[in-house]
């Protein structure tokens, strides 16, 4: 069959915008976004470029950890609007052609869920206990924890139960937040109601899932102990851990996603779904993605290589080897909602260190800088074949807030670290829209009438005064802007199909002295993330520049900075 007949499946090379409601867009003017509100920006993501958006949780949660405690998978939690609000969005993205895919916590619920009631009123050995992991205590009393996991968030990963007559009684796994008891994934019908839970919101037409913890679900049999620290989040400032902790990344999943996989085989449109898998070595991120199993894969690796050429091009290298192995395409990440932003890590004094937040007493970032590395960083990963994906505000190279007050901070981790942790509330910001506005346009009821837009309440989160400069109204539109630059990069990888093509090292690269290049067809990329200017190739013209001043009259890529170049017609 000829190559250009075909089917390439769209999450192939799609770049994917990720929305975190509640700081997205608010429609109701009540300061935390909704889905009428991204709704209402699905013109700015068609201009920007981007194929599909994927939305964090929007189901009904009692919020402990901003909806990744779900208490009900089938309902839309009033914050951000009702199950009529999301079809109409979904309809509208469809009718533009942008594909909506939705965030699945399949790994714990809320311990307000149904279940969890059900199974705290329930006898230890019930049906109701077994959809999740209880267990007695050690001790002759059983007041001790049934083992030493610690949560990812800090602190015990068991907490005691109390019977209905006040005795202590069992006790349950949360490798996260009290308020989020692990499923315990031995029990049919966990398997059951996960399936149907897929098959209810693929009946309505999303086209596909991003998997929360993805590597996480099954446990070690017998829960043993683990003493190492883990956490989601791998920064280089901790020790590499090769051993496997015994409740990620266990064999037992990969039979969950092959059954996920012949559920999404039932539905036309090439559905897709996405691991959220922080495991190494590279080889068993991809084992997640072997025929039969999931689509996508994050690329963390990439995320945290930071802003050195020897990093990315080793994660690169072993990135397209891999991804060779079982035939699945790469993906590409700089930020996303766990994350401090990548335009903020890059402005510190090592820009390839992984804060777990920044706070007013720690570093303060160049913000320039970071913003300049920023955008040269999006020049080097748009250009790379596979799948690219973009966290909101990316396009406006937005910065971490990082002089966020204590007293403002909502993330379980930070409060359960005692602020060790400065917590993830800094990338999870509400975006600016509209410099002069209250809020900076956030927090603005849609207009759909001839009435003006109200201003609204205040943003959830406080906003730096900072983010005026960033705003759209500052940037859509106007030449050299980050979002015209981003336009521009996504306008050039879909007419060059580059997220279709092969990546071939050029002879000009050496990351070892901070230069970075790569050809993909007949686009080559230069970025320049050393100390000394770099000669640009005099059978190049520039096609896209990183910033108006990236090369000397004398024809030197200036540090910082980065080109996407053409051969001279």
């Amino acid at each position: 069959m000829p190559k250009h007949a075909q089917h390439i499946p769209w999450w192939q090379d799609a770049v994917i915008y990720q929305v975190y409601p509640r700081s997205f867009a608010d429609a109701d003017a009540d300061g935390m976004g909704d889905l009428r509100g991204v709704a209402s920006k699905l013109g700015y993501l068609k201009d920007l470029g981007v194929d599909a958006v994927w939305l964090s949780p929007f189901y009904k949660s009692p919020q402990a950890d901003a909806g990744y405690d779900v208490a009900d998978y089938r309902q839309v939690d009033p914050l951000f609007g009702t199950l009529s609000d999301f079809d109409d969005l979904l309809t509208r993205a469809h009718a533009q052609g942008t594909r909506i895919i939705v965030d699945l916590v399949p790994n714990h619920t809320s311990d307000e869920h149904v279940w969890f009631q059900a199974a705290l009123a329930a006898a230890p050995g019930s049906p109701e206990r077994d959809r999740y992991i209880f267990r007695d205590g050690q001790g002759p009393n059983g007041d001790q924890e049934p083992n030493n996991w610690q949560s990812l968030f800090g602190g015990p990963a068991w907490t005691r139960t109390v019977n209905p007559d006040g005795t202590p009684g069992q006790w349950y796994l949360h490798l996260f937040d009290v308020k989020q008891p692990d499923l315990n994934w031995d029990n049919d019908e966990v398997h059951a109601e996960m399936r149907d839970i897929l098959r209810f919101w693929l009946d309505r037409g999303v086209d596909g899932f991003r998997v929360d913890v993805a590597h996480g679900m099954v446990k070690a049999e017998g829960l043993p102990d683990w003493s190492e620290k883990v956490s989601m989040v791998q920064g280089t400032e901790q020790p590499t851990v090769h051993d496997t902790p015994p409740y990620f990344d266990q064999e037992g999943v990969h039979a969950i996603y092959e059954e996920w996989n012949a559920v999404l085989a039932e539905y036309d449109g090439d559905r897709m779904m996405v691991a959220e898998a922080w495991v190494e070595p590279m080889e068993r991120i991809f084992r997640y993605v072997r025929a039969g199993e999931m689509q996508q894969a994050f690329n963390f690796g990439f995320l945290l290589a930071g802003w050195n050429a020897q990093n990315i091009v080793e994660n690169v290298t072993e990135t397209l080897a891999a991804a060779a192995v079982v035939g699945a395409p790469p993906t590409w990440v700089l930020s996303n909602h766990d994350t401090v932003r990548h335009c903020t890590r890059f402005g510190l004094s090592d820009p390839t260190t992984f804060p777990k937040g920044i706070a007013a007493q720690d570093e303060q970032p160049d913000e320039d800088l970071g913003r300049v590395r920023g955008r040269a960083a999006a020049m080097v990963m748009l250009a790379l074949p596979g799948s690219a994906y973009v966290y909101q505000g990316d396009e406006l190279t937005l910065p971490e807030h990082t002089t966020l007050p204590d007293e403002c901070r909502q993330d379980p981790s930070f409060f359960r670290t005692g602020g060790v942790e400065r917590g993830r509330d800094g990338c999870r910001i509400p975006l600016p829209w509209a410099a002069e506005s209250p809020g900076f346009g956030f927090s603005r009821a849609v207009d759909d009438g001839d009435a003006p837009a109200s201003s609204g309440s205040e943003p959830w989160l406080p906003q730096p005064d900072s983010y005026a400069r960033y705003a759209a109204d500052q940037q859509v539109g106007v030449e050299g802007s980050a979002f015209e630059l981003y336009r521009l990069l996504l306008a050039v990888r879909a007419d060059r199909e580059l997220g279709r093509g092969r990546l071939e090292w050029s002879r000009q690269n050496r990351p070892a002295d901070g230069v970075l290049s790569y050809a993909n067809g007949a686009l080559q990329v230069l970025a320049n993330l050393g100390a000394q200017p770099v000669e640009v190739p005099a059978d190049l013209e520039v096609a896209v520049a990183s910033r108006p001043d990236a090369v000397t009259e004398d024809g030197f890529l200036v540090p910082d900075a980065a080109l996407w170049l053409l051969p001279r017609a």
